[in-house]
């Protein structure tokens, strides 16, 4: 179906639209597509933006899908991973706390982005593909006509103003949310209540040149922690420093709501004394440039979600954060960028194509907020969790093997609009939700009953964990449609392993502490079926099939890392008899 000026308007010219009008007219060159933006371009380098850590995912889309590679490689700044310091004292020696993150570069490439300079690049290249892109111009009306041809949007600008019919309508605009307003449609709230604040500074703020130590030096030989995004963690908060390759460096303060008062870093003099009483370490590196710094942007209660985001039969799709937001933390944002954007694709494609998409507008509503929901459960009532380095250690390496072995898994393989039409793909999809939810939960459980801190130590998220390794490496192989159903069952029970190995492994390191919480929360965990199960299935596969140890870390002098459960153990029934 085709018909008006455009088969597409996007509202909004920022990464989401941009993105997807680069992706329609590479999937379509003839697809009449027009972005409409109200910042002027071409954008600031260093632009005022959130969003400048890529992950697999994302990085795949912008490099693979979008063809960005030769950009990302010479103008963008390739990323050393995650990397996290938890808490350790006053937070003054960055070489006595837990450090977790990769010692090697990995095989599949991510990128730190200088957001004003990719936006420009793909403006170029939309432009040149074919989209028409005008800048420096207000929506000033939308009239959805789902019984007509076209929809109209009245777009406002030094020209004057003009009216744009549109078989399709995207919002893309970000926190704007123009077509959420007009449909008048509610944001969803949800229980995780967190804000931001950050700025940019222009200068080369570099976590390698806090400590001489060659101990700690020499942990990350294979690559520089500055490429990293280094992550500074404390109780319901952390800090992020993100290099940029236009020389800046982004600084960003994320804290729960009901830990740590907005109030008390809301504004640039407030969020650089919470710097100092927080992170004096990082806090002596910034003041010695506070007249490099560039900007300041807040994000109050910053996640949320969506009644809905697609509606084939009426023609209009949210992407984006004119959507939903999940939370900053291992830097998705981008990722929910890429998944919004295929399925959008998938249902304007289709639609212009003749298919009748109302259907499958359904299916895919459903699974992308079922999805953000499903990944919101890493986040929502677990800032607590980052006062501890031992939990969080832990943590961060399942919350980095679920994210490769599920969400990329099925991303490179171009399973998210296809995933209806899988039965076992979708079954494995509900048991691995159920595992994740039990797992996220068992971790707060266990913070109740929390020992000292961990001492300091490196936690290598890499090279000495076989099951990471393979996750990453597994994710871009060539899969057809039984391999890769193969493999998301094999994952699936790998995860079902791991959560099994740690919840086996804690219970017995508090085997000989007798004290009444300890022994209650045992046995709540002994008498829970889930926790049954997965322990059931790590005795009965890490025999033949085993999981290095060493991604989780209790500091016992003896086994620092953990350690497999014992044959009397494997004996000793999971169900005990009620105290």
């Amino acid at each position: 179906m085709r018909g008006g000026d455009y088969d597409v308007v996007i509202l909004g010219g920022g990464m989401a639209g941009l993105t997807l009008s680069l992706q329609l007219r590479h999937a379509r060159p003839d697809i009449r597509v027009i972005v409409v933006e109200r910042q002027p371009h071409p954008v600031p380098e260093a632009a005022h933006k959130v969003g400048e850590s890529t992950v697999e995912l994302a990085a795949h889309y912008l490099r693979d899908i979008l063809k960005l590679k030769d950009h990302l490689d010479s103008c963008q700044l390739r990323k050393f991973g995650l990397r996290f310091f938890f808490t350790e004292g006053d937070n003054c020696d960055i070489t006595t706390r837990v450090e977790v993150g990769t010692s090697t570069w990995l095989p599949l490439d991510t990128y730190q982005l200088d957001r004003g300079r990719l936006e420009n690049e793909i403006g170029r290249r939309c432009v040149d593909a074919g989209v028409e892109f005008v800048s420096n111009c207000v929506v000033s009306d939308v009239a959805l006509r789902p019984g007509e041809a076209t929809h109209s949007v009245t777009i406002t600008g030094q020209e004057g103003t003009r009216e744009l019919a549109g078989t399709w309508v995207v919002d893309a605009s970000g926190r704007s949310q123009i077509l959420r307003r007009y449909l008048g449609r509610k944001r969803i709230p949800v229980e995780h209540r967190a804000n931001a604040s950050w700025f940019r500074i222009a200068e080369r703020i570099d976590v390698d040149t806090w400590s001489n130590d060659p101990a700690w030096k020499k942990r990350t030989e294979g690559g520089p922690r500055y490429h990293s995004t280094n992550h500074l963690m404390g109780p319901g908060y952390w800090l992020w420093l993100i290099p940029l390759a236009s020389g800046s460096t982004s600084v960003g303060i994320v804290c729960d709501d009901d830990l740590h008062d907005f109030k008390t870093f809301n504004k640039l003099d407030k969020a650089l004394s919470w710097i100092r009483t927080h992170e004096p370490e990082a806090a002596t590196k910034i003041d010695a440039h506070l007249d490099r710094i560039q900007d300041f942007r807040v994000m109050r209660d910053y996640c949320y979600g969506a009644e809905q985001v697609y509606s084939g039969s009426e023609r209009w799709a949210l992407t984006g954060e004119a959507g939903l937001f999940l939370d900053p933390l291992y830097s998705p944002g981008l990722d929910l960028i890429s998944i919004s954007n295929g399925l959008t694709s998938d249902l304007i494609l289709r639609s212009l194509g003749g298919e009748d998409v109302g259907p499958l507008s359904a299916i895919h509503d459903n699974l992308y907020r079922n999805v953000a929901e499903f990944w919101r459960g890493i986040y929502e009532k677990r800032y607590p969790l980052m006062s501890s380095g031992r939990i969080m250690s832990s943590k961060v390496v399942w919350d980095t093997a679920f994210y490769w072995g599920v969400f990329c898994l099925l991303f490179f393989q171009d399973k998210f609009r296809t995933i209806s039409e899988a039965p076992s793909v979708a079954a494995n999809l509900s048991r691995l939700t159920q595992i994740s939810y039990r797992f996220q939960e068992f971790l707060t459980e266990w913070s109740t009953i929390d020992r000292r801190p961990l001492a300091g130590r490196y936690i290598d998220t890499h090279a000495p964990l076989e099951f990471m390794q393979q996750l990453h490496k597994g994710m871009a192989d060539d899969l057809d449609d039984a391999g890769f159903e193969t493999r998301f069952a094999e994952n699936t029970r790998l995860f079902e392993q791991l959560a099994g190995q740690l919840m086996a492994t804690v219970m017995e390191s508090y085997a000989d502490d007798y004290s009444d919480a300890v022994v209650a929360q045992i046995q709540r965990w002994r008498r829970d079926p889930l926790v049954t199960e997965f322990v059931s299935t790590y005795r009965a596969d890490h025999a033949t099939n085993p999981t290095s140890p060493h991604w989780i870390n209790l500091g016992d002098p003896e086994h620092p890392y953990g350690h497999e459960a014992s044959p009397a153990t494997e004996a000793t029934p999971l169900v005990a008899d009620p105290v």
